[in-house]
């Protein structure tokens, strides 16, 4: 049996592709707009054919001829529109255009008529006006849906990640009751096992590359690092003694800003990978024991990528591009779910296992 055919919108770094080939699915095109992200996408998935534009100017019926697909034969469909808008973190600011693409992916669903669609996002896009304007739309095309709440751990990644997901099938391919619970679908030999900080990093420093170019962390200044120096294993912020507090911090009551300047706790998963996760002002990215910021490998390591996964941009880019992917991990097991659904074998690749198109080497701009 061939693998299941898979198309990638808003694909970013590559993380949920990686996920989705892990799972068994041959991604055959995807969709990314910013220049940094598809370079990295291209370093590491340099046989799937990749739109670097804005996906409000990519026609639907281009990739199909382009990748030779008939309308209804496409396997999966996976989106995760920018998220900022829906996200708790958008402190008001919020940019209607970039939040309007979540109907975009109706476009592509009437055009390629696929299987299954799979939308991923922050909770926040539960509660958006959009989204039962999306799936009034797809239903109108014959399909059922599933919604759920997940938290990334569920799926062994070793972070706390609550993200929301939209899994909808084709009618004439079988009928979902919304109620029923997603994490059902996993294969039994997918292990679900929470996954600690401390694992992770162990795992790293089983594969340690000298000349890795993401073994790189933010630089800080005397007052930063002397700060960061007062934080005790498993603190934060509020451990700090009085000359090391900030007068921001001061002003706010003790339940803002709780995860400012807090290490990372060993024996539990990491906190939520965000577009600022080497940058201690702004989580609970120091590292465990080290008196640093986390680098961009530990970072990435967090959200599952393998150690071998490129990046290319600027420091902040890579940063950023890390933040805003789908963990690995947890895009293998929605995809393992999407063919249980689908009533396909499972893939048995190894989330740690090195892709054959990944580049030998990155360029990361410190």
């Amino acid at each position: 049996m061939s693998r299941p055919s898979a198309i990638d919108l808003f694909a970013g770094a590559g993380g949920a592709t990686r996920g989705l080939r892990d799972a068994g699915f041959r991604v055959l095109a995807a969709v990314e707009n910013d220049p940094e992200a598809a370079e990295s996408y291209r370093r590491n998935h340099a046989r799937v054919l990749l739109y670097e534009a804005d996906i409000r100017n990519v026609s639907a019926e281009r990739i199909s001829e382009d990748v030779r697909l008939r309308r209804g034969d496409l396997d999966l469909l996976k989106a995760c529109p920018p998220c900022q808008g829906f996200s708790t973190l958008a402190n008001g600011e919020v940019d209607q255009a970039r939040n309007d693409l979540v109907l975009d992916v109706a476009r592509f669903v009437e055009k390629f008529l696929p299987k299954v669609l799979l939308l991923e996002n922050v909770p926040g896009l539960k509660r958006d006006h959009r989204l039962p304007q999306l799936i009034a739309e797809v239903e109108r095309l014959g399909y059922s849906f599933m919604v759920a709440l997940l938290n990334a751990t569920a799926f062994g990644v070793p972070q706390r990640r609550k993200r929301f997901i939209l899994m909808g099938v084709r009618s004439d391919i079988r009928h979902l009751e919304p109620d029923s619970d997603l994490l059902n679908y996993l294969p039994s030999t997918f292990m679900t096992a929470p996954k600690t900080a401390r694992q992770a990093l162990a795992h790293l420093a089983r594969h340690f590359k000298e000349d890795d170019p993401l073994r790189v962390h933010r630089q800080s200044s005397d007052a930063v690092l002397a700060r960061i120096s007062a934080i005790p294993v498993g603190g934060n912020r509020f451990d700090l003694p009085e000359e090391h507090q900030l007068d921001c911090h001061r002003r706010l009551n003790s339940r803002s800003a709780s995860g400012s300047y807090g290490r990372i706790r060993l024996d539990e998963p990491a906190p939520t990978m965000t577009t600022r996760c080497t940058t201690p002002a702004c989580g609970s990215f120091v590292h465990p024991t080290e008196n640093r910021g986390l680098t961009l490998r530990e970072a990435a390591t967090f959200q599952s990528f393998p150690v071998t996964y490129q990046f290319h941009g600027q420091y902040g880019s890579v940063e950023r591009q890390i933040g805003n992917a789908v963990p690995v991990r947890m895009a293998k097991g929605l995809g393992l779910i999407a063919r249980s659904i689908l009533g396909q074998p499972n893939g048995h690749t190894s989330e740690f296992e090195g892709s054959e198109e990944t580049a030998s080497t990155s360029s990361v701009v410190p």
